[in-house]
């Protein structure tokens, strides 16, 4: 089981309204738990790796951002957990604004996990109405990232 894998269960096991989730093949075993909103994974096999659940991460909104945070907006949510960048390198200029015009394949970000910088898509098409966190901030898997109408 690679860590695709594992990324495509512990999505789905969020979406569910299962609390754990065990699964067991030859000599590897996969813990899933959820902790409120966050889920811990446990990886048991030589070796004995245990991947942590990052701590709820609040993001509040300003008056301003309530406003328009509307019935007909999305969001786009992160995939993983992980270190949030908005560009490519400090150095180079953002995927997205508020603003730009986004469709269902544009990179809007990078999720560094475990070293390994993941492009993030949309997955949807509309307008950047907001970008909910800062660039170098920890996300857990299901953070809202953008808003878009």
């Amino acid at each position: 089981m690679n860590f695709e894998d594992i990324k495509k269960i512990m999505e789905a096991l969020q979406k569910s309204e299962l609390k754990k989730l065990i699964i067991k093949q030859d000599d590897f075993e996969l813990h899933l738990e959820k902790e409120s909103t966050a889920a811990v994974a446990t990886v048991l096999s030589e070796p004995q790796v245990v991947v942590p659940a990052v701590p709820n991460i609040t993001v509040k909104a300003d008056n301003e951002q309530k406003a328009i945070l509307t019935e007909n907006s999305r969001s786009i949510d992160s995939p993983m957990v992980g270190t949030f960048y908005s560009s490519p390198a400090p150095d180079q200029p953002l995927f997205v604004k508020v603003g730009d015009k986004v469709s269902e394949d544009s990179v809007v970000c990078i999720i560094e996990a475990m070293k390994v910088m993941n492009e993030v898509k949309a997955g949807i098409s509309g307008t950047v109405v907001d970008v909910l966190i800062e660039s170098g901030q920890p996300v857990e898997f299901g953070t809202s990232l953008f808003q878009i109408a």
